[in-house]
């Protein structure tokens, strides 16, 4: 009776036309997310230059007291240890036979992720420690590279509170490509993580207000998505369909409390959310699915570049990784490659 039902909705919206399989379409009827652009050298350069004609220097102001923070860059360690990561995943593959392409999905994840940091880190050139001591570039079996994910998952996660707004937003992706690719396999420590914080902020600028409703938005739709795929999927998938509901409840509920205390009316959920390509049969459900945890991660990320709030920069950077999590299962029932994306919300 669903399945019937289903489909004399989906034909009563034939008029939409069909949508290749491959495209990414939201579902949620909100605005794609744009992640900020940050300011370049030159941009900064340039200001400083103009500020500089145009406000009078005191004469009394120390020569050495320029207001420039030349203290270490916080996101010096977690490329240092993305590249000794990646490194270390291709060492693994070329010396294991047995592991061989999972170490490579790890690599090719991790520099991935070393290159968006580096050049986050280039961009701002803060002054390198003279002395350091560099992470090792091997590791001796996949316990070890597990152990590295998830330390490098937890260092990112920690910083994401405190760092400007557009490079939360970038930390927090490569914290759930971390458990992204923890998700590859058991032996890498796979795993769905728990209930989400449920933070009370108090009243938010507009700007967070809205990316937390367009997140809102993506929770709606996931509840709905995993409600209709169960129709098509086999029982065995209960367990993992009742799971990915439940967290997505959880998130939503977080979502209309903080809302609600910050004075703003939580956005109802849709009727219906129009699939991109008709639901079918088990290929198509779980093709959706991966639909629907990449629209919830993507919005997520704009929450993280669009609060200051550390309250609810962690309830993100934890919704962030528990889609980041899910779709990577996903992406495996459904085929999809790479399986784990190296930087979720952001690619």
């Amino acid at each position: 009776m669903l399945l019937l039902s289903y489909s004399k909705w989906w034909s009563s919206l034939s008029c939409l036309g069909r949508v290749s399989p491959t495209s990414r379409h939201r579902l949620a009827g909100w605005l794609t997310v744009t992640s900020r652009a940050p300011l370049n050298r030159r941009a900064l350069l340039r200001g400083a230059a103009l500020a500089a004609l145009a406000i009078p220097v005191a004469a009394t102001a120390s020569a050495c007291d320029t207001g420039y923070d030349d203290s270490p860059d916080p996101l010096l360690p977690l490329l240092e240890q993305a590249e000794a990561d990646a490194a270390a995943a291709s060492a693994l593959a070329g010396s294991d036979p047995g592991v061989a392409e999972l170490a490579r999905q790890v690599a090719t994840a991790r520099t991935t992720q070393a290159d968006a940091l580096r050049t986050e880190v280039d961009r701002l050139n803060k002054p390198r420690p003279e002395q350091s001591t560099p992470p090792s570039r091997s590791v001796a079996d996949v316990a070890a590279l597990a152990r590295r994910l998830a330390d490098a998952r937890e260092r990112a996660a920690g910083l994401v509170p405190g760092l400007p707004a557009y490079r939360a937003g970038l930390v927090g992706s490569v914290a759930a490509g971390c458990a992204a690719v923890q998700q590859l396999a058991p032996e890498l420590g796979a795993g769905q993580p728990g209930e989400v914080e449920r933070p009370s902020t108090g009243s938010l600028p507009a700007e967070a207000v809205d990316a937390l409703q367009q997140a809102l938005a993506a929770e709606h739709a996931a509840v709905w998505v995993y409600g209709l795929v169960s129709a098509f999927l086999p029982a065995d998938f209960e367990k993992g369909l009742g799971a990915g509901a439940a967290a997505h409840r959880d998130r939503r509920d977080a979502c209309e409390r903080v809302l609600t205390g910050a004075g703003a009316d939580p956005r109802p959920p849709e009727p219906a959310y129009p699939p991109p390509e008709p639901v079918t049969d088990e290929a198509s459900a779980a093709r959706l699915v991966v639909t629907a945890e990449t629209d919830a991660a993507s919005a997520w990320h704009g929450v993280l570049e669009r609060t200051d709030d550390a309250a609810l920069r962690r309830l993100a950077t934890q919704a962030l990784i528990g889609s980041a999590t899910r779709c990577t299962s996903w992406r495996m029932e459904a085929g999809e490659q790479p399986a784990a994306v190296a930087l979720p919300g952001r690619t």
